[in-house]
């Protein structure tokens, strides 16, 4: 009996279909174009084997209305024989040129869920999805090797959450290069340490000592009249327009068990809340206690720029030499500080040319002092800083101290720092960057911020400024005559600033560049026991000399150079750029998966095609739900072609025994 295997559906399911056929057959396969036409089936078979596919031997494909079929020849019948080697084939039966095969569609989905996961499986160049097809008739090789990608895959995700959280930490680290170049040389500023009684303040200084002095005799029975020489017997003019607070007194504060402490206790304007400023050393209690009332004299004073060269009484520096050549007047500025006296500021626009001493800095320095405070200023010498040009110097924070009848030699080496702003720190380019109004005419510091931020609260909270840095416009300097809660006010707001409990850390930033100065110092005795007369006379003091002074009490010098002019630079570097993060992300996808950026490509694909088979599913079973409602919409009217039944004996899975449909008598006794 012959048998006829139909398959319904267009060409590219039977290439399918009988591509599984084939390879499921256990007899020898061939594809035999010339066996095939010299069967020289009836109308309505056409012979393809030229199209490339492959067929048992004595099979051939019959065309009929409802589709492609696979006709196979009667059982035991033997397939015809093969025409001639030189027996040409029909024109039809001749290969398509491949300009003429047909390609594959533009929008080309797969029919079930099953098979797009063996296509993605079997063509996918991930490694290992490959077994899954393979091994499927093992399904224990199948399922160990889905549990291993499942779980590299979930190493890999685990990996990447390691990996973005790393980076988005935005960590840097710094890179260190050394350069070489001509560089301009720093400005130094250089205070006497010698804070003068202004000329309109002197009374008001003066009832100022006499109550020091009665403070400290009280607390340690100490007479300031045989030790202290001050301007006392002068003619001081008329009555100061204030009177000192003598409620603010200094006091010894004893707690059973612990150390005493001295301090002076400060109120607010209704008397119920107090504090005691308390210190552990007297010495440091009494500078403090007397610079209060130091400030309240100074608040009283106009506004007026003070000459420190001409009020000082004298030359501060003696001698100036730069690389070999005298200093110019235009070369420094003069300021007067109201702790360390009168200040110069040396802004040469010098280039160091080479490293080295001689082509340095050279200073010789008066350090005597005259018309002293000696409550408010205890050491004797030279306060210097070191520092960029156009920036202000904060002597209280970094700078240093000169030691009187010595020659020190500093030498200088000068690093530079580049930080990276945003999103990796919190740095500032200038003040277009800083919500804070800077009082300092000078370019940005981190330090210039927080004293103009603090100066800003401290107006707002307390209605007035503190005398030792610059004022808002529109305020006024604190003094208890117009603000008699004031010291109450400041030290409990200065208080918050050293705990960092005031916003001004937030927001003052860091400069993105930075120059700093590393310095090395070195000391020897000047001048010498037998050059100190010929060189006090040529500086003009051996006259002013008193009998029990040392020779070298009164001056110093300095020499400030460029130990070399290779300079470090340090800048911060991302640890994970975006191309570094690409590179780290590809590194882990082909340890555990041992592909590229396309195979990625593919499972977004296959993600693609799956949600597109889902829709489609989707819809066509809503469309057969709704079709199958009672009432629903009848079809359009019109006549629909018939459908050519199966023949009697076909069974459900579509092979039929007989005669195929549409076959002649002649092909039926074949």
């Amino acid at each position: 009996m012959g048998a006829t295997l139909h398959v319904i559906g267009t060409p590219g399911k039977l290439r399918k279909e009988a591509a599984r056929w084939c390879r499921a057959t256990s007899h020898l396969v061939a594809c035999w174009s010339h066996a095939i036409a010299a069967a020289r089936p009836p109308r309505g078979m056409e012979a393809s084997a030229h199209r490339g596919s492959c067929f048992k031997a004595g099979t051939v494909v019959q065309t009929t209305s409802e589709g492609l079929g696979i006709w196979k020849y009667p059982q035991g019948q033997p397939p015809l024989p093969p025409l001639p080697e030189d027996t040409p084939p029909r024109p039809e039966d001749r290969p398509l040129p491949p300009e003429d095969r047909p390609g594959e569609r533009l929008v080309e989905l797969h029919t079930s869920f099953r098979e797009l996961f063996t296509f993605f499986c079997t063509n996918a160049t991930i490694h290992g999805t490959i077994r899954l097809v393979c091994s499927r008739q093992n399904r224990l090789k199948t399922a160990s090797w889905g549990l291993l990608l499942v779980g590299a895959l979930g190493a890999l995700y685990w990996q990447f959450g390691l990996l973005f959280e790393q980076y988005w930490r935005y960590p840097v680290i710094m890179t260190v290069s050394v350069h070489s170049e001509r560089k301009l040389f720093p400005s130094v500023t250089l205070c006497d340490m010698n804070p003068h009684r202004p000329s309109p303040a002197r009374r008001h200084l003066q009832a100022l000592d006499e109550f020091a002095q009665e403070n400290i005799y009280s607390l340690y029975k100490f007479n300031f009249s045989e030790s202290w020489e001050g301007p006392f017997a002068e003619d001081l003019g008329p009555e100061p327009s204030f009177q000192l607070d003598r409620g603010i007194r200094l006091q010894r504060l004893n707690h059973p068990g612990r150390q005493s402490k001295v301090g002076f206790r400060l109120c607010n304007s209704t008397g119920g809340d107090c504090f005691y400023r308390v210190y552990s050393s007297g010495v440091t209690a009494a500078r403090e206690w007397y610079r209060f009332h130091y400030m309240n004299i100074l608040a009283l004073l106009p506004p007026t720029r003070e000459d420190s060269h001409r009020s000082h009484g004298g030359h501060f520096v003696f001698s100036c030499r730069y690389n070999g050549r005298d200093c110019q007047a235009r070369h420094f500025q003069t300021f007067h500080h109201p702790t360390y006296g009168s200040c110069y500021t040396f802004n040469g626009a010098w280039a160091a040319q080479h490293p080295g001493i001689t082509h340095g800095i050279s200073l010789v320095l008066r350090t005597e002092q005259q018309d002293h405070l000696p409550l408010l200023s205890t050491e004797n010498g030279i306060k210097v800083m070191i520092h960029r040009r156009n920036q202000t110097p904060f002597l209280e924070h970094r700078g240093f101290s000169i030691r009187p009848g010595t020659e020190t030699t500093i030498g200088i080496r000068e690093d530079e720092v580049h930080r990276l702003g945003s999103p990796y720190g919190h740095c500032s380019d200038g003040m277009e960057a800083v919500d804070v109004p800077l009082l300092y005419n000078a370019t940005y510091t981190m330090q210039a911020c927080l004293v103009s931020c603090f100066q800003q609260l401290m107006v707002e909270t307390c209605s007035c400024g503190y005398y030792l840095y610059p004022l808002p416009v529109g305020a006024e300097y604190c003094s208890y005559t117009r603000h008699p809660a004031w010291g109450h006010c400041f030290y409990r707001l200065y208080r918050d600033l050293e705990t960092h409990r005031l916003p001004c850390a937030s927001r003052c930033p860091r400069p993105c560049r930075e120059s700093s100065y590393k310095l090395s110092a070195g000391t020897s005795r000047w001048p010498s026991s037998k050059s100190a007369d010929w060189i006090l006379a040529v500086l003009g003091k051996r006259g002013h000399q008193k009998p029990s002074q040392s020779p070298r009490s009164n001056i110093a010098k300095m020499n400030i150079f460029y130990q070399e002019l290779n300079y470090r630079t340090v800048d911060e570097t991302p640890v994970y750029s975006v191309p570094q993060l690409l590179s780290a992300m590809g590194s882990l996808w082909s340890l555990w998966f041992g592909s590229s950026v396309l195979s990625v490509l593919e499972l977004l694909e296959l993600l693609l095609d799956a949600t597109a088979l889902a829709l489609l599913l989707c819809c066509r079973r809503l469309r057969r739900a709704w079709r199958s409602q009672p009432g629903a919409a009848t079809r359009a009217s019109g006549p629909r072609p018939e459908a050519t039944p199966l023949p009697s004996d076909c069974g459900p899975d579509l092979k039929c025994s007989g005669t195929p449909a549409g076959a002649s008598a002649e092909e039926s006794r074949l």
